[in-house]
């Protein structure tokens, strides 16, 4: 790992003061490192940019934000699950203002994470946990896109993860097929599935398929003693609720 204000101040306080002015100067930088949470030059440039650091709880949140806007678009599958994760860690209000700034600033883009990855690195539970709730995030609109599969395997790569590895964990969170069958025939189904009917309001709608998504969700079987069968089931449920969703989306036009 290169910390940029350690080889700052080693640099300078060599200059100063030869071999005892760089330990001193590095030591001065180790602490500004740290204490700045700096980890790579680009981290450096962004701060020098006026960009606030990243703390550790909010790489995830950027990492779901630009997953979920991947394929151009996020869906309400995805803002659904974002605040899951954020149930799941219980954050504390603040904490979930940072995660909410977080998950909005990973959307664009054009955050550098790659001093973040190559430090969890060290800390293989973590990083398991983050490519976990990365998968989480890539099935919340029930597919997995080309581009999603590339972001995840290059972060795995960066954690240390092979890309056999990474995929592996693709199948505990992959949900199971529909029975609705096609936009054409399927349509029914899904307003029956979703509990509104052919005239109801798009705003009814979401708000029908935002409670029944929260309700039957699988990860709120978490910790609850439920059996796997349960969990499949709740995962086929969500699973089914997402196409439902999409079908009644495409055919009102909303």
């Amino acid at each position: 790992m290169l910390w940029p204000s350690t080889v700052i101040g080693a640099g300078a306080g060599f200059a100063i003061a030869s071999i005892p002015g760089a330990l001193l100067g590095a030591l001065l930088g180790q602490a500004m490192d740290r204490r700045l949470q700096l980890h790579s030059w680009a981290q450096l440039r962004e701060r020098l940019g006026g960009k606030p650091a990243l703390r550790d709880d909010e790489v995830l949140f950027v990492l779901l934000g630009r997953l979920a806007k991947s394929d151009g678009r996020v869906a309400e599958g995805h803002i659904q699950q974002a605040r899951i994760e954020m149930q799941r860690l219980e954050l504390s209000e603040p904490a979930r203002r940072r995660a909410i700034s977080a998950f909005n600033r990973g959307k664009g883009g054009r955050e550098r994470l790659d001093g973040h990855l190559r430090r969890l690195k060290q800390q293989p539970h973590a990083a398991e946990g983050m490519l976990r709730a990365c998968w989480r995030m890539v099935w919340a609109d029930g597919r997995a896109g080309r581009q999603e599969r590339e972001l995840l395997l290059r972060w795995g790569k960066q954690l240390g993860w092979s890309s056999a590895k990474v995929q592996a964990l693709a199948s505990d969170y992959e949900p199971y097929q529909p029975a609705l069958g096609n936009a054409a025939t399927g349509y029914p189904d899904a307003l029956r599935l979703l509990g509104v009917a052919v005239d109801t309001e798009p705003a009814q709608i979401k708000q029908a398929y935002r409670r029944l998504l929260s309700r039957h969700h699988p990860d709120k079987l978490v910790g609850s003693g439920a059996s796997p069968v349960q969990v499949r089931e709740a995962t086929e449920r969500t699973r089914e609720l997402h196409q439902a969703y999409s079908i009644v989306r495409q055919r009102r036009g909303f």
